[in-house]
Formats: C-alpha cells, structure tokens, sequence
C-alpha cells in the first residue's frame, strides 16, 4: 500500500503508511522487522527524492577486509549460496586447466578476490607442480582520485597468498566500466589457458531499457572475443528489474523476505556481523532498487532463463553439468547446512534455493565452435 501511496505521488497517505510500517520495523529485530526497516527506509527516501544521494553515500563507505571477511564467514557459515557457487566455479576452472602451465582468469567483478585462496590452493598441489596463475581483476572504478585502488588491494592480497603456497603469480587490474574494456586491456597471451568468470556481478551492468546498446550485450561479445576455453557465469535470478515501479518493488519484497528469512533461520539476532551484512548488502541494494530510477539504479538482475538467450545470442554453448561434481554440492549442501536450503538442476544450470524460491543459478560456457 505504501509503495502504491508512494508510486501515485499521494504523499500523505505514504507518510501515514510510513510512519506505521516504522512502528513494526527494527534493525535489530527479528527477520521481518529488519526487513521492513530496510524497505520503509528505501521508500521514504524515493518519498523524498534523495534516494541516489543516500545509495552514493553508502557505496562510498568503505569496509575494511578484515570487516568484510568477518561478515562474509559468518554467511558463509549459515548459507550454501556463496560456497557452492564458487565450488562450482573453482572446480570447472580447475578441470581445465588441469595440464595449462599458464592459466588466465579474467574475473568480471573480482571484489575483494575472496572466491581465488581456494584455487590458489588446489593448483598449488596440482600432481607436477602448479601452473604460473595470471589473474586480470575487474571492477567498475570507484568515485574520487584513485578508481583502481580496491582491486589492485585485492591484487596484492592474492600476490601473499600465492607466494606462501609457491604459485607464480601475475595480476592486472581492470577499474573502468565493463562495456568500454578492450581485448588489449585483458593482455591476454595466445598460449596461456583462459577462464572467464563472473559472480553474481553481471545484475550491475545496465540493459536495453536504459541504453541503446545494451552494455550486458557488448560484455558478453567481449567474452565471445576473448574465445576462453570455459567462461563460468553465476547470476542473481532476481525479476525485480520491471520499469514499473510497484511491480518491481512486489518482486523485491518476495526475494530479499527469504533472504531475510534465511538469515533469521540461520544466524542469531545478537549477532553484530548479520547486521553489518543485511545493512552492507540487503540495505544498500534495497536502497538502490526501490530509490533510484534510470541510470542510477544498477541493482538489475535477470532470471536464468534470459541469460540463457543473451548468452546463446552471443555465441556460447552450455556445457553439461558435471554429475559428480553435483552429487558433491548435493551433500556439502544436505551435510552442513539447514534443510530448507535446496539445490536443484533445470537444464544446464544448477540452481540454488531457500524454501523452494531460486535465488541463485550457476553455469558453465564455451565459445560455439567448440566440440562439447
């Protein structure tokens, strides 16, 4: 209703609303109040126009590692999602680079490189000794004098960790946005063994209801180019990117409620690293979805079944999923984790759930001119 009051610009009745939702909402409260903490905010602030200025505000509020780390092993301990995709991920990659003496990972959206120590390790201990890891980091550049300054952090963070496991190593930080990248920025070497990746990062870029030549498109041409020997994709699937703004923020609600619902089944409510991870990601992504409107809003996923096309369009075949390999996240998923947590497969894909909503898909690519 206060999405409605907001959307027909009925300002009074979205201020009454409001100031209801606020007395059933908390940032410390159970899963539904801190939920209707993050949407109440995100809505007052489209209310009042100032939802870009708050989401820059706290996209520039940067986290230490070491925070973030915390945060994201607290996740990672209640839920599968992150771990299996990169497992998933990990494992394609690995398998074929399994005779490369140089292998190339170009990752769209590398972060703080938390998804490569446990590549790094398994190469490190590849039968006849790892392979030189050359890493291209890519990020879209942060506000202010030094655009590439996180990923070339992060570069120096793998750099230590290679070192103590005696992997060579070489990284190349990317910090520009995605769709103006060049082959000649990626400096990529005809003999080295190339895996593209990406996760859960392409929801970022913008599409064709925003520009003409939708900037999704051209990064996946930009793959196709590269002609990698696996390109791993894992999204979002998330349908809250509708021009319509009520429809949108429906769909919002029912995915970030069993995200919500997910860490309230799963991590304690004293705890202050769920905060710190439901304010960082749900909050700010919240912020973005309901407050911000063209090319400002850039929380944007799509639904696996629309990647499948732009993907097929692009000139990428699907590769099988490897059936050992799911019977392997199968059981880490049922052995370690709550069983509301589901992994399903549709096609090709591997899907990952809470209590049966999708809410993540991973899967793995080659060029069309390759045999599968």
């Amino acid at each position: 209703l206060c999405a409605q009051a907001v959307s027909g610009d009925d300002g009074a009745t979205a201020k009454e609303l409001i100031k209801q939702i606020r007395q059933h909402s908390s940032p410390t409260g159970d899963g539904s109040q801190r939920l209707a903490q993050c949407f109440v905010d995100a809505l007052e602030a489209r209310l009042a126009g100032t939802g870009t200025h708050i989401y820059s505000s706290l996209a520039v509020k940067r986290t230490s590692a070491a925070d973030m780390l915390k945060a994201y092993q607290v996740y990672l301990s209640a839920c599968p999602f992150m771990k299996m995709a990169i497992f998933f991920a990990n494992n394609t990659i690995f398998k074929v680079a399994e005779k490369a003496t140089t292998l190339h990972v170009i990752d769209f959206g590398i972060f703080y490189g938390f998804q490569w120590p446990a590549l790094i390790h398994c190469l490190a201990n590849r039968p006849g000794g790892p392979p030189k890891l050359r890493i291209t980091g890519i990020e879209f550049p942060r506000p202010g004098f030094r655009p590439a300054e996180a990923v070339q952090e992060t570069g120096h963070r793998l750099a230590r960790y290679c070192e103590r496991y005696n992997v060579p190593f070489e990284f190349n930080a990317v910090a520009q946005k995605w769709e103006t990248i060049q082959t000649e920025d990626l400096k990529i070497n005809s003999n080295d063994v190339i895996a593209v990746n990406c996760l859960f990062r392409f929801k970022n870029l913008l599409d064709e209801t925003v520009v003409l030549n939708s900037p999704r498109d051209i990064v996946l041409n930009l793959i196709r180019k590269i002609n990698p020997d696996i390109f791993v994709h894992s999204i979002v699937n998330g349908s809250y990117n509708a021009p319509f703004f009520v429809t949108r923020f429906r769909e919002a609600l029912f995915h970030f409620s069993a995200l919500f619902d997910m860490s309230e089944t799963n991590i304690s409510q004293e705890d202050n690293l769920r905060s710190m991870l439901e304010q960082k990601f749900y909050g700010q992504e919240i912020m973005n979805i309901v407050a911000c409107e063209g090319t400002e809003r850039v929380e944007r996923p799509e639904a696996y079944k629309q990647w499948q096309v732009r993907s097929v369009r692009a000139g990428f075949t699907q590769l099988p999923l490897d059936p050992e390999l799911m019977k392997k996240v199968r059981g880490k998923v049922k052995e370690c984790y709550h069983s509301d947590f589901m992994v399903d497969v549709d096609g090709r894909w591997m899907l990952q759930g809470w209590k049966g909503r999708i809410i993540y898909a991973s899967s793995a690519w080659v060029p069309a001119s390759y045999p599968v």
